[in-house]
């Protein structure tokens, strides 16, 4: 039997340095078994991993190493606001 590909797993690995300026960058994506690589390796350095369908297709139409388009500025910023919120808390309950 074979999945189709909308059953597929897809990953997308950005990142972001606000010193550096500029957007941040599309630096890994893959289906399936690339997917799951990128997902185990995010885990293995602790860096979160985040679910969400619909960006994820929007960010595999980037291509590698660019920046993400101005369209998905206002996602990813919630996406990142989120994250440094939840950084900052489990540095408290440290």
């Amino acid at each position: 039997m074979t999945r189709k590909n909308t059953d597929m797993k897809r990953a997308v690995a950005m990142a972001y340095n606000p010193d550096e300026g500029g957007a941040p960058r599309v630096i890994a994506k893959g289906a399936g078994i690339s997917a799951e690589a990128i997902i185990s390796l995010a885990r293995e350095h602790g860096v979160y991993v985040h679910q969400s369908p619909e960006l994820v297709a929007m960010l595999m139409q980037i291509d590698l190493d660019a920046e993400i388009p101005p369209e998905l500025y206002q996602a990813v910023a919630e996406l990142l606001a989120w994250l440094y919120s939840l950084d900052q808390q489990l540095e408290r309950e440290l």
